[in-house]
């Protein structure tokens, strides 16, 4: 039996799901199942659901499956209402049909909330709501919503982002996190952690933390039909670097082996591949460590050493900085082996 007070139980919130043909079916039913299951957590009904489309009825999503939806000009809202407009393929057409847009606008400026789950953040964007705000998408459309709405803030780091009324969320599963902080926000961590439990989720994926995705690297293959970057002339750079994480890595190192001066080289290559030698560096390092975590029993000490870091506290630095966890967590969640002895490995890795 629920512990709130009576006051606050009596607070139904509303959340509207916004879908539209070829719609991502994971984009819904993921933070769909949390305000479900949060219901069953609080024992009274907290959350009501609904899910919406412009002309209602039967909409077909990415999978074959079809959804009943109602239509979206006769759902309303109020200031206890969330509007979260899912992501999916369809989006793109969806954005262009501006009744659609319209009623959206409509419903996100009377909602409490408003929210986009993955790809949903291009659609809600052209509500203008989003205008001055820090957004995140699905990371590979991180640039395109960047450059389509030059007047939003888009961070392509995070798993969901707050800022104000606002929530963005990226790809995948990351619209449970989404939906599991607010959650959070209405009812407390403690309903947060029991929900997160009941679902075997991963309760630290904070929304300051890098996607858990593969690391992008200028040095790898071009897409099919795609030009080959120009970044070419620092491939084998690359090459050397993966294979001697623990060599002098310094700005005037790299330089020498390019025979470039170190201020030369620095700018080149931050203009060849968009980012800074260190930058790269770090990004090496922290995908071999990430692969030793998941693949490998070693401890956390040995992959600090052989992957260039030097010591313990600089390989957790790296790890909470890209995915807010430590290193120790993060194998708890990924690992494919199971260590024999987990307490082998140093106590500042194992501290979040």
């Amino acid at each position: 039996m629920s512990t709130l007070p009576a006051k606050r139980r009596s607070i139904r919130r509303r959340v509207s799901f916004v879908i539209f043909p070829d719609v991502k079916l994971l984009d819904l039913t993921g933070a769909l199942q949390v305000f479900a299951d949060a219901n069953e957590v609080l024992g009274f009904e907290a959350y009501s659901t609904v899910i919406g489309s412009l002309y209602g009825g039967p909409v077909d999503t990415d999978t074959g499956v079809a959804l009943n939806s109602r239509r979206m000009a006769g759902i309303g809202a109020d200031e206890n209402d969330t509007l979260l407009v899912c992501g999916g393929r369809g989006v793109f057409a969806a954005a262009e049909n501006a009744r659609f847009v319209e009623v959206i606008r409509q419903n996100a400026a009377k909602s409490g909330r408003i929210a986009s789950t993955c790809t949903g953040a291009f659609l809600l964007a052209r509500t203008g709501m989003l205008d001055g705000h820090r957004v995140v998408t699905h990371w590979a459309e991180c640039d395109a919503l960047a450059d389509k709405h030059p007047e939003i803030q888009v961070d392509p780091d995070p798993v969901y982002i707050e800022d104000g009324k606002v929530w963005t969320s990226g790809g995948g599963t990351a619209c449970i996190d989404l939906a599991l902080a607010m959650v959070e926000q209405d009812h407390g961590p403690d309903t947060a952690k029991a929900l997160a439990r009941n679902l075997l989720v991963f309760m630290n994926r904070q929304g300051g933390q890098a996607q858990f995705s593969t690391l992008q690297t200028p040095a790898a293959l071009p897409e099919p039909d795609m030009p080959r970057p120009r970044a070419g002339r620092f491939d084998a750079l690359h090459l050397w670097m993966r294979d001697n994480l623990t060599a002098d890595m310094r700005v005037e190192a790299l330089a020498a082996r390019c025979g470039m001066s170190p201020r030369n080289f620095a700018r080149l290559y931050a203009q060849e591949t968009g980012q800074t030698p260190a930058r790269m560096v770090d990004k090496f390092r922290l995908e071999a460590a990430k692969a030793r975590l998941e693949d490998t029993t070693d401890t956390i000490r040995s992959i600090s050493d052989d992957c260039g870091y030097g010591n313990l506290e600089r390989l957790r630095r790296s790890f909470l900085r890209h995915f807010g966890v430590s290193p120790q967590a993060y194998r708890d969640r990924f690992a494919t082996s199971q260590r024999t002895n987990p307490h082998t490995d140093d106590v500042a890795s194992l501290t979040d």
